[in-house]
């Protein structure tokens, strides 16, 4: 299993890497919306939308803050903060009540249409805006060495569970790890890829990115225990779907969109 994960992340990243360096920006757009398409798929799989009234609900659910985020800029970050307020308040009920107590049908596919809807389009407002590339790829960077941090101290020393009802795998210790392992990829990739930045800011930016990462990653699991499943889709071998990959990318894009303005 884990050699899978490594392959499947190094025949990944520099496809990624590439299409963030060179795509033009309405091509880079268009990939962006084409994989906000491919991730509503998997929310109607996961929460069973398959009648007319639901995928229509899901469609509209994610519609409306999606032109909110793309067309109201000057007052789009509600969306983005009330979509993670409602989902983090969301998680504490299952992580205090279990997975039982979390939305269900209709009501987690809307919540799962606002999710995609309101944070996806980041993505393409973050690499299109001023020293976007530079700093997709920082945050990219960031949250893999979260990622990998994490994964990699929790299955070395972890012990103490971080939130068992949605998340039983990860632990106290990893999380620990993946913060400390972002500050010091933040500290490596800042001159390079952030210059303008001081070291402090670099640091708090690592340390919001990890943060962020590592609870989009508990949320992506949340909404995956409210819908019954153990993955949101199939593309990525060892991976999962669209959804379990971008889960820890959500929030710090849109994070670093506002944060660089």
């Amino acid at each position: 299993m884990l050699r899978t994960r490594v392959w499947t992340a190094l025949a990944v990243l520099p496809a990624l890497l590439a299409i963030i360096i060179l795509a033009p920006a309405p091509l880079f757009t268009a990939i962006i919306a084409l994989l906000a398409v491919v991730a509503l798929s998997e929310i109607a799989s996961m929460t069973a939308a398959r009648d007319a009234g639901r995928i229509a609900l899901l469609i509209i659910a994610a519609l409306l803050p999606a032109a909110a985020v793309w067309f109201a800029t000057d007052t789009s970050r509600i969306v983005p903060e009330f979509t993670f307020l409602g989902l983090v308040l969301m998680m504490a009920l299952m992580l205090v009540h279990g997975p039982g107590h979390g939305p269900h049908g209709a009501a987690l596919t809307a919540i799962g249409g606002v999710y995609v809807g309101a944070l996806y389009p980041y993505f393409a407002l973050l690499r299109n805006g001023s020293d976007g590339i530079a700093l997709s790829i920082l945050m990219l960077l960031l949250v893999i060495a979260t990622d990998s941090a994490a994964y990699f101290v929790g299955r070395t020393i972890g012990r103490l569970k971080l939130a068992p009802n949605v998340s039983p795998n990860k632990t106290v210790e990893g999380a620990i790890g993946g913060l400390i392992g972002a500050v010091v990829a933040g500290l490596v990739l800042r001159p390079f890829l952030a210059p303008h930045w001081d070291v402090g800011s670099g640091v708090s930016f690592a340390v919001m990115i990890s943060l962020l990462a590592q609870v989009g990653d508990l949320i992506g699991s949340t909404l995956k225990r409210a819908a019954g499943v153990k993955d949101s889709g199939w593309i990525f071998p060892g991976h999962g779907g669209l959804i379990d990959r971008s889960c820890s990318l959500v929030f710090a894009a849109a994070f670093t969109y506002y944060y660089s303005r």
